[in-house]
């Protein structure tokens, strides 16, 4: 079975991550903030003894830069960036100031970058050799025909830019890297209009990770396994 890390694991997409890895069998890292906030993902843990639970704020470079000393010669299979956060306190004119800019940058953008550094040597060790990248279809320059969404649009379409690097600059080691759009998920981030449920998702999300390719590498889906343009 294989090795699977998850950021932002306590809730949402991330938890029903978690939830369906380790009900195949597979060994889950599951990151998240505070495990005093992270109640349901702590249950899930007493019922599957496969689920390790890491507290990891992706915020702080510290406790990232940690990451390389804490699972030091455990290969990681799958590295999926889930954390997130949507920017809606600066997300049109007028509304904007720095703070708010750094702070969904840091999350959606330098943090899987970094996270990613810190566990390069894992995921290299690994058979699956995977990086992936929860993106959004607001981040497609080409679909953008309605503005607004300032700093998360920009923040993950970085990301997708980050994820097209890694894919170029470690095919030789045999790492694929690729960005998914969920889909609009009824989830505390998608609100109760969502078009589809978390289940639904990440079942779509794991069979597209499953069977990727190298040369689907550096490629931009959506959790149905169609692809975006950039």
């Amino acid at each position: 079975m294989a090795t699977i890390f998850i950021t932002g694991a306590n809730r949402g997409l991330g938890l029903e991550f978690v939830k369906q890895y380790a009900q195949q069998g597979h060994h889950v890292i599951a990151c998240t903030r505070h495990f005093t906030q992270a109640t349901e993902l702590s249950q899930l843990a007493t019922l599957h003894s496969n689920i390790q639970l890491h507290e990891l704020n992706v915020m702080d470079e510290e406790q990232i830069s940690e990451l390389t000393t804490v699972f030091k010669n455990q290969p990681i299979d799958v590295l999926i960036h889930n954390a997130g956060v949507g920017g809606f306190q600066c997300e049109a004119l007028g509304g904007m100031d720095q703070k708010g800019w750094l702070e969904v940058l840091t999350v959606n953008t330098v943090s899987p970058m970094l996270i990613t550094q810190a566990l390069l040597a894992n995921i290299l060790a690994s058979k699956a050799k995977t990086i992936i990248g929860l993106t959004s279809i607001l981040a497609s320059i080409d679909d953008n025909n309605s503005g607004g969404r300032y700093s998360y649009r920009a923040s993950k379409a970085a990301l997708n830019q980050i994820i097209k690097s890694l894919a170029c600059e470690l095919s030789d080691d045999g790492v694929k890297a690729a960005v998914i759009h969920p889909g609009w998920v009824k989830t505390a981030m998608g609100g109760a209009d969502g078009k589809i449920t978390p289940a639904q998702s990440i079942t779509g999300m794991m069979n597209v990770i499953e069977n990727l390719q190298s040369k689907h590498s550096g490629s931009f889906f959506v959790y149905d396994g169609t692809q975006l343009p950039w």
